[in-house]
């Protein structure tokens, strides 16, 4: 079997995830201690022990779900489970920065740092209330791509992540989302709602933020990951550094193109994808987009130990 790791974007983030593998594994513990370290606070406490509002500011719920996601490595790592035994790592929009962490690409310390600076550069770009971001069910890219067109009127509206066959997000101002929503129903779209979110993600919204994550990337040391890394805006494998900087700044304006990422790495020959920290949404896109392929969520302990004996 070829094997990708996948790691999850914000929306996975709950209350208390991780807390069992910092408990079950010294490895993992020492990711956490290691970010709060990093960010001068008590994050694990707000992943722990906090209010889902809290840990769901996009400054917070960044670095955590990275926390979370390297955790699991770590713990993975401690079953005699390792990243190099995987082709690809990809993971999405901020998942990304856990994929590289992963990988060796980016130390535990720097990408939450980075994620943190992220994080408040995205919530900055746009004042409150003045974008949104919408799902849309059961119309492909094409069809979501004219809708956004015909209800942008001037305004910004695109599509932002095209996760599989049958969802496609856009993100804009506003008023613009809000049309497209209805513009998606009349077309025949099974479901079309906007999403509570803070702000407008991958858009061109966004370009203050992308400007502030390429100084941000400047300075970084990023090394060549020991796995190459599907990147969200390329859709296919990078592991040049320089490479990778540049495509992290790019990452914030553009689209995620989740589907196509997934559908490049089966092509390569990948035919089973782990989720590896919160939630299980990617492993379900990934159903979607091919059901051909196995599937594993790896976010707890048990998970971890469950994947060491049967993986």
């Amino acid at each position: 079997m070829s094997r990708a790791f996948l790691f999850p974007g914000q929306g996975a983030q709950t209350i208390g995830m991780g807390r069992d593998l910092a408990e079950a594994y010294p490895a993992a513990r020492i990711v956490f201690e290691e970010v709060d370290e990093a960010l001068g606070e008590k994050l694990s406490a707000v992943i722990w022990d906090g209010d889902i509002e809290t840990l769901t500011l996009t400054a917070n719920a960044q670095p955590a779900l990275m926390a979370t996601s390297i955790a699991a490595i770590r713990a993975l790592e401690a079953e005699g489970i390792t990243v190099m035994q995987a082709s690809y790592v990809a993971g999405h929009s901020l998942g990304e920065y856990s994929a590289l962490t992963a990988a060796g690409a980016l130390s535990v310390t720097d990408a939450a740092r980075l994620l943190r600076a992220r994080g408040a550069a995205m919530q900055d770009a746009v004042p409150v209330g003045q974008g949104a971001m919408a799902a849309i069910l059961g119309l492909g890219l094409e069809e979501v791509r004219k809708v956004a067109e015909a209800a942008s009127q001037g305004e910004v509206c695109a599509a932002a992540n095209d996760n599989d066959p049958a969802q496609v997000v856009v993100s804009g101002h506003k008023a613009a989302v809000e049309r497209a929503v209805d513009l998606a129903r009349e077309a025949g779209a099974k479901r079309a709602m906007l999403l509570p979110v803070s702000a407008p993600f991958h858009c061109a919204l966004m370009a203050p933020a992308a400007k502030a994550m390429e100084n941000a990337l400047a300075d970084v040391d990023i090394r060549a990951p020991s796995v190459p890394v599907v990147a969200n805006v390329l859709a296919e494998a990078v592991s040049e550094p320089d490479r990778i900087r540049s495509l992290l700044a790019d990452q914030i304006t553009g689209a995620v193109r989740w589907r196509e990422s997934v559908a490049w790495m089966v092509e390569q020959g990948v035919d089973d994808f782990w989720e590896i920290g919160a939630g299980k949404a990617l492993i379900g896109m990934v159903r979607r987009i091919d059901r051909s392929v196995a599937t594993r969520a790896v976010g707890t302990a048990t998970d971890v130990k469950a994947a060491s004996e049967n993986g």
